[in-house]
């Protein structure tokens, strides 16, 4: 092993690759869940990025955790009730919608 910084170098190369990989990941995630707000609320992307960001302030949830939780939804028709909810308001702010599958409004 080389006593010249070497080992530490390449420790500190492959921890930056495997963030790189975690980024990129996260950021399909976030682009898929962008792609279904905006076609859920025929909205543009950018007002869907805002959508998205809204939610999670809103619940104070990690934006890439609220983006899996819109993916799981997507899959199998599951959302939290906290999550449909500030969904649903960004959404109404963004334009006016209503996500398939909630309560008709009175």
């Amino acid at each position: 092993m080389p006593t010249d910084g070497g080992s530490d170098r390449i420790f500190a190369l492959q921890e930056e690759v495997q963030q790189l990989k975690e980024a990129v990941a996260s950021h399909a995630v976030v682009d898929q869940a962008i792609g279904m707000v905006v076609a859920l609320g025929r909205i543009f992307p950018d007002q869907g990025w805002a959508v998205l960001k809204e939610v999670s302030q809103h619940t104070n949830i990690k934006l890439r955790n609220v983006a899996e939780l819109i993916l799981v939804w997507g899959r199998m028709g599951v959302m939290p009730e906290e999550i449909r909810a500030a969904l649903e308001d960004a959404l109404d702010r963004a334009g006016p919608t209503q996500i398939p599958g909630s309560p008709p409004e009175a």
